[in-house]
């Protein structure tokens, strides 16, 4: 599932597309889904200011991103991992703060995420990721990204609460509805389709994990909390981009 238009990888903002990748990916949208809760309830916080707070880390961050001449991988991660609470957030906040339906939040993110394409298609011609290479081209990219996480958590929410799979069936299909866009791609089906779609279904994928592990057992969980949830799949996240950023340091 890597699009590819032959443009150098030194000169794109963002990584390469690995089995690396789509596992910090993965992991990283488990940790929205927990951060926000654990921030949201369990400190007390409330959605509005976890929502605040959160925004404002997400703005610094990329900030930092789109200054940043190529590709960092701490700084791109951070970026992922702050994107993953935001959405978490305002999909949240349109469900139980405005009582909009899931429904409606997963149709209208679906729109919005299709005007975010038909526009970067129009003026770039592409929605390939192998070159995010432009200060407009990183645009379209992170708007996209923040789409696909509001989605994603939408979508999720609707299937394993709305239309009751659970969390442990959820991540079952959207695993499964993962490995079966692979071996689409494997199989010659276009590769730039592919990624999207992947992307968007590892978002309710890692909701799905996080909510399983988190939630307590008469939920449906294994009881291991928020807290402590969100801190191994942060350490694990933290390794998994050092060890990316040695090797980035290491072919330079």
């Amino acid at each position: 599932m890597t699009p590819n238009d032959g443009a150098p990888a030194w000169h794109n903002k963002v990584p390469d597309i690995t089995l690396g990748f789509w596992i910090v990916k993965i992991m990283s949208t488990t940790v929205g889904e927990t951060v926000a809760d654990y921030l949201d309830m369990d400190l007390g916080l409330g959605s509005l200011i976890t929502g605040v707070s959160m925004g404002g880390l997400l703005l610094v961050a990329l900030t930092a991103q789109m200054r940043s001449q190529r590709f960092t991988s701490w700084i791109y991660w951070l970026t992922v991992v702050l994107v993953s609470v935001v959405g978490t957030q305002i999909t949240d906040a349109l469900t139980d703060g405005l009582d909009v339906s899931l429904y409606a939040s997963t149709a209208a993110f679906s729109v919005a995420l299709a005007m975010v394409f038909a526009l970067w298609h129009r003026q770039e011609g592409t929605l390939s990721i192998q070159a995010i290479n432009t200060p407009r081209r990183e645009a379209y990219y992170w708007v996209a990204i923040l789409c696909t996480f509001a989605l994603g958590t939408a979508a999720g929410d609707l299937a394993t609460e709305s239309l009751g799979l659970g969390f442990q069936w959820g991540a079952v299909v959207f695993g499964g509805l993962i490995a079966l866009i692979a071996l689409a791609a494997r199989r010659g089906a276009p590769a730039v389709l592919a990624f999207w779609a992947a992307y968007i279904l590892t978002r309710p994928l890692g909701a799905s994990l996080g909510d399983w592990l988190a939630q307590s057992a008469s939920e449906g969980g294994l009881g291991l909390g928020a807290m402590d949830t969100s801190a191994v799949f942060l350490v694990c996240i933290a390794a998994l981009v050092l060890r990316e950023q040695q090797r980035a340091r290491a072919t330079e």
